[in-house]
């Protein structure tokens, strides 16, 4: 029986981008089975993996001590195969007839094509996610059918690449209201522990809509089969937003001083927008805007990300 050591990000985001490498070995060798490395935060896109033997959680030590607890983990074992997305340098530790590790290259690619690069697969496969039946189920109770739905995540991991939550109720309040793009839709907001002041916003300004606020009160499988209901989700450049791309869910990325060429939702149901002052212009103008302690997506305006909805809507299909 062949096994397969799959070594993987700590962020969500990237631990969705590198998914559809795990997704490929999966559907190529169904009979595998596969121990998983990743960071806590990933554990819950990633735990429910089919011949899933081990999933072993990373935790960053000073002086890179994380990678010699994994190594002793895993020593033991002899692999068939190693995919390490990490680029470390654990794979030619131990002993495998293949071993297969992320380099990287000066080339300027989507992460999903750089992370595909490593098995030489072109097209990249997709990512995917794996949810429990029963999440699904509970995604029902929470958004019924019978409507559309709106999702949104009006937070990010760090204040620069949020959009301003006053701009997110405003077009939110402008899809759903009669006239709009999404007109009579539902609208649930996601998010994690601590989002919640991110959401007050668009609850004010649809006091009387029923909106769903889910914020902070889902694990993350969960998050994903609620965006997978969606017809349509919005949100900035963060670990949801990969969620919902992998989920197949239309997806409209918000984009500020993160390059979406990099980091953008992928996949045909995805869109990215951005305001007029642009990727460069961005970092230029805010030298420290990896410390920026607030957003630096000001010049996008609700009427572009309005427009840029209503193009997405147009040309995707309507989940199952």
């Amino acid at each position: 029986m062949k096994r397969i050591l799959f070594i993987t990000s700590t962020r969500i985001g990237d631990a969705v981008i590198n998914s559809g490498v795990l997704d490929y070995l999966v559907r190529q060798w169904p009979d595998a089975k596969f121990t998983v490395a990743c960071g806590p935060l990933a554990q819950p896109v990633l735990e429910n993996t089919p011949g899933l033997e081990r999933l072993i959680i990373v935790r960053k030590k000073s002086f890179g001590l994380h990678w010699l607890g994994l190594w002793r983990r895993v020593v033991f074992q002899h692999w068939d195969l190693i995919v390490d997305l990490r680029g470390s340098a654990i794979a030619y530790l131990l002993a495998a007839n293949t071993r297969k590790v992320l380099r990287s290259t000066k080339v300027k690619m989507h992460k999903v094509r750089e992370a595909a690069g490593v098995l030489r697969l072109d097209p990249p496969p997709e990512p995917r996610l794996y949810l429990p039946e029963e999440a699904r189920q509970r995604a029902l109770q929470w958004i019924p059918p019978g409507r559309d739905w709106l999702a949104v995540c009006p937070s990010a991991s760090l204040p620069f690449k949020m959009w301003p939550a006053t701009h997110f109720a405003e077009l939110v309040k402008t899809l759903v209201s009669p006239g709009g793009a999404m007109a009579g839709a539902g609208v649930v907001i996601v998010g994690g522990p601590g989002d919640e002041p991110h959401a007050e916003p668009i609850l004010a300004a649809l006091p009387d809509n029923g909106v769903v606020d889910l914020t902070g009160k889902l694990y993350l499988s969960d998050v994903a089969a609620i965006v997978e209901r969606a017809r349509l989700f919005i949100g900035n450049d963060s670990g949801v937003m990969h969620i919902s791309a992998a989920m197949g869910t239309p997806t409209l990325g918000l984009f500020g001083p993160s390059d979406e060429m990099l980091y953008g939702p992928y996949g045909e149901q995805c869109a990215t927008v951005r305001g007029p002052r642009g990727l460069e212009a961005t970092k230029s103008e805010f030298p420290d805007w990896r410390q920026h302690p607030s957003s630096l997506l000001d010049d996008l305006r609700v009427e572009a990300v309005i427009g840029a909805a209503e193009r997405l809507l147009e040309r995707t299909e309507k989940p199952d």
